[in-house]
């Protein structure tokens, strides 16, 4: 039996740390602006909004993408480094990443004003 200390809380008895739902989000933003090769130019960058319940996060991450591209392969990259990030930075599981693409961008558009074909 460990002798007590005068003036420690027991670890029983201590608080617990809790991380905020907006440094969650931000942490799951950069992730996904991380799991993407390239932004558009002009898209704006990834916004998240998480949804946190004791030591699980529910996301959700908006972003915008080139077109023509593998929507589907570029999303699933998204929410697997996303669900990584979240669990290795803020140690919370995260049962589930949704990821909306809000407005996709042409590479051919872009391409054409800037006087190059594709």
């Amino acid at each position: 039996m460990a002798a007590e200390v005068v003036g420690q809380v027991a670890p029983g008895e201590r608080g617990a740390t809790r991380i905020a739902d907006r440094v969650v989000a931000k942490i799951a933003a950069r992730a996904a602006r991380e799991a993407l090769e390239t932004l558009p130019a002009e898209a704006a960058p990834p916004h998240a909004t998480v949804s946190v319940h004791h030591a699980s996060a529910r996301v959700h991450v908006s972003l915008e993408l080139d077109y023509p591209s593998d929507i589907g392969a570029q999303c699933s990259a998204v929410r697997r480094h996303v669900a990584q990030r979240v669990e290795a930075l803020a140690g919370m599981e995260v049962p589930e990443v949704a990821v909306q693409v809000e407005r996709l961008h042409s590479a051919q558009a872009r391409a054409a004003a800037q006087g190059r074909t594709l």
